[in-house]
């Protein structure tokens, strides 16, 4: 009789845990064992509905003032917005970095670049100047500065106040990557002026008009600072044309996006910034997104529903939207200004984009998109 080998005397469920073992050993893993978890019917994000209120985080942020400064090292006073489902993570999404940053009073934060895709969002104050390539910007409440990758910027309180500001950048993504890039500037000097418009809004700054002889940047826009009063009132003159569908989100809700003056498209290759403006007591459309987002209330108040979490919410406070998760805004009495950021280029150019307005048929205007 011919002889039998160690797997044909084995049982069958002794067979099986001994192939997972030899898997294990030579560092192998089954698809089927985890295609429940890798390719689910939609998406299963990590990331939780997480709100901040910007009493806390300014709170905290003044105690890091007094405790930690700033420089060589730790370069940014800035505390990140760490999402619980994270797991310790200094990330809002597995996408998006939002922090708050501090400045005291005449104090500076020294030069860098970094290949990150960055911005800065101001809900209140004034008095820091950030330096781009030497290019001195104000920043002021309901600025939105964009800070495309691998440019020089340092920041600097001139004004005998405090200044606190939202940063957001795209430090998981690219640390998710491995395509992280950083260096450090040498000594820094405060900007030799404090113009009242920035080299880049004298260039890039008038509508439909380009500087034909001017270098365009390779990624990201040249307009380094949009001021809020144009902010402002492109949405007022958007709402006036509430009973037009084909203008405003929907009746009482303005929208409008910040672009590249050059190309027309979003302001970084993987944020989009957007400002929302809400007539009193609108109730927003329920929708969800494939990909995340981040919202900080501006002005007004605002009750925010993100899945099975709600909160009402004014100035400043903060919540974040994992992706494919349904989320509805109800402006207050006095209406509500959100500006919001998110990761939709990067799903966009990945094929991946896709929206739902919930109760919309799919195929129908608000359905899949």
């Amino acid at each position: 009789m011919a002889g039998t080998s160690d797997m044909d005397r084995l049982t069958d469920a002794e067979a099986l845990a001994e192939m997972y073992a030899e898997f294990g050993r030579r560092q192998l893993i089954p698809l089927w064992t985890e295609i429940g978890d890798l390719m689910p019917r939609s998406p299963h994000p990590r990331a939780v509905p997480h709100a901040w209120r910007w009493s806390e985080l300014l709170a905290v942020a003044r105690t890091a003032g007094v405790l930690v400064p700033v420089g060589r090292g730790g370069e940014r006073r800035a505390i990140a917005l760490a999402n619980p489902g994270l797991a310790d993570r200094p990330y809002a999404t597995p996408t998006l970095w939002a922090a708050i940053q501090y400045l005291n009073p005449r104090e500076s934060a020294p030069g860098h670049r970094h290949s990150q895709n960055a911005f800065r969002f101001v809900v209140e104050g004034e008095g820091v100047w950030t330096i781009v390539g030497g290019d001195a910007v104000s920043m002021c409440r309901g600025d939105f500065l964009p800070q495309p990758s691998w440019n020089w910027h340092s920041h600097v309180n001139v004004s005998s106040g405090e200044m606190a500001w939202i940063d957001g950048l795209d430090i998981p993504l690219q640390h998710a990557l491995d395509a992280t890039f950083f260096e450090p500037a040498g000594p820094d000097s405060p900007p030799d002026e404090t113009p009242d418009r920035s080299r880049s809004e004298r260039l890039w700054g008038h509508p439909g008009l380009l500087p034909a002889g001017a270098a365009v940047p390779a990624s990201g826009t040249p307009l380094l600072v949009y001021r809020w009063e144009h902010t402002d009132r492109a949405l007022n003159d958007q709402l006036a044309f509430d009973d037009d569908r084909g203008v405003t989100d929907q009746a009482g809700h303005a929208v409008v996006r910040y672009t590249d003056p050059v190309t027309g498209a979003d302001v970084l290759p993987t944020i989009r910034a957007e400002f929302h403006r809400f007539r009193p007591g609108v109730v927003g459309l329920s929708r969800r997104e494939v990909g995340s987002s981040v919202i900080q209330v501006f002005d007004g108040t605002a009750t925010a529903t993100v899945s099975n979490d709600t909160w009402t919410l004014e100035r400043g406070d903060l919540f974040v939207v994992p992706s494919w998760q349904p989320w509805q805004v109800h402006a207050g009495d006095d209406g509500a200004d959100l500006f919001r950021f998110s990761d939709a280029p990067v799903m966009e150019r990945l094929g991946l984009a896709r929206t739902q307005i919930d109760g919309a048929a799919p195929g129908t205007d608000g359905g899949h998109s």
